[in-house]
């Protein structure tokens, strides 16, 4: 019996140890001087909403946004996202996981319903979720979705794609090519050329880039042509995997004006979906000037986009984000023009999320949401139709 109890105190011993973890911590410096901070963006007169753009930071929590504040503009500056009129929090978790991941979180954003961790626009019981881009689409709207990752990714791929495990990029790829969505940006070529090619990582002979043009859409892969392209239908791919954070070409901004520009030209209006995709990337390295570069490059895309939605009157900006990573968080440092980062974990977190409105019905975002919730009320407001909705 004593040798018995002997080994359950050992195996609690080991347990306890493969828990707990030394925190990672480093710093960062703080904008001396601070910039002052400027006006909050104005509430917008309730209307009809015309355009939708949701825009998910992934990984982002406040830590994340408020040492970006700190490193780019100072303690007393304001980020353009720390500008929006309306806030709220969100509650994360997914149908089987108290911490949720981007596919299960992206798709409660969504389809306005629970999942299981790693699937997309996918149910439980191996029901296809109607999304609300779809809707958008039964309305006559353009669509379009924007990413810094692989575009196959989990949160983009959660508003065009039906399928049981975020792992099969390959496959999501082919499904985008009959999903009827006008406008693709970012990175992921490699799932996207045959097997033949250098870097594919498909295991067939399939162009996706031919079949994608042969469909009518111009394809492009760099900046440069991205800028003077002028078709309706636009596939770019600008890395064979993510996007490069240190040299990236076309930033976050200029791909997501590019969209609203192609899909704007719609009379009908468009859903436009944004993922600032390497937040996320950097809390799980602990990275923290990772962090503050996508923090940078994800606060230059809402800039423009709030910009645009100012000028229009008829578009609904919403941010947030599909769970934090890292479980980042500031200390003191000796240094009075420094901030400690410490990070708590190399994975997602559990805790509820930052969420920022801009535009007509805005204030309806405001206290505390659970993720399904979001979804569910973008759709309601925009006149999109009601989620959930299971595709027969």
């Amino acid at each position: 019996m004593r040798f018995f109890l002997s080994i359950i105190f050992l195996a609690l011993i080991l347990s306890t140890t493969s828990v707990a973890q030394e925190l990672k911590t480093d710093t960062i410096s703080v904008q001396v001087p601070s910039k002052e901070a400027p006006a909050k963006y104005p509430l917008v007169e309730d209307g009809p909403i015309k355009n939708v753009i949701f825009i998910i930071g992934d990984g982002t929590g406040l830590a994340q946004l408020y040492s970006g504040q700190l490193n780019l503009v100072g303690k007393d500056g304001r980020l353009h996202v720390q500008r929006m009129p309306v806030s709220g929090i969100v509650n994360t978790h997914a149908a089987n996981r108290l911490i949720t991941d981007s596919a299960a979180g992206a798709t409660a954003y969504s389809c306005g319903a629970k999942t299981n961790n790693g699937m997309i626009g996918y149910l439980p019981n191996g029901e296809h979720c109607k999304t609300a881009l779809e809707l958008a689409q039964d309305q006559g709207k353009s669509t379009g979705l924007v990413a810094t990752s692989t575009i196959t990714h989990a949160t983009p791929a959660s508003y065009a794609a039906h399928i049981d495990s975020r792992a099969k990029q390959a496959e999501i790829a082919a499904q985008y090519l009959n999903s009827g969505v006008d406008v693709f940006l970012g990175g992921g070529k490699e799932f996207f050329i045959p097997q033949s090619e250098e870097g594919s990582r498909r295991e067939d002979d399939r162009n996706l880039i031919d079949e994608f043009t042969s469909n009518g859409y111009a394809f492009v892969d760099d900046a440069t042509t991205l800028k003077s392209e002028n078709s309706d239908h636009l596939l770019g791919l600008f890395s064979l995997a993510g996007m490069p954070s240190e040299t990236r070409t076309p930033t976050l901004a200029e791909m997501s004006t590019k969209a609203i520009d192609v899909l704007s030209k719609n009379d009908n209006g468009f859903f436009l979906m944004i993922e600032g995709s390497q937040i996320d990337w950097a809390g799980h390295e602990n990275n923290s000037d990772y962090a503050m570069r996508e923090v940078a490059d994800f606060d230059a895309m809402i800039e423009a986009v709030i910009k645009f939605a100012m000028e229009d009157g008829e578009t609904l900006v919403v941010v947030t984000a599909d769970h934090e990573t890292g479980g980042m968080t500031l200390q003191s440092s000796a240094n009075e023009n420094e901030m400690t980062i410490a990070w708590t974990t190399g994975y997602h977190t559990g805790i509820p999320v930052p969420l920022m409105a801009f535009g007509p019905h805005a204030i309806e975002f405001t206290g505390w949401h659970d993720n399904t919730e979001i979804g569910k009320l973008v759709a309601r407001l925009a006149g999109l139709g009601t989620l959930p909705q299971i595709i027969e």
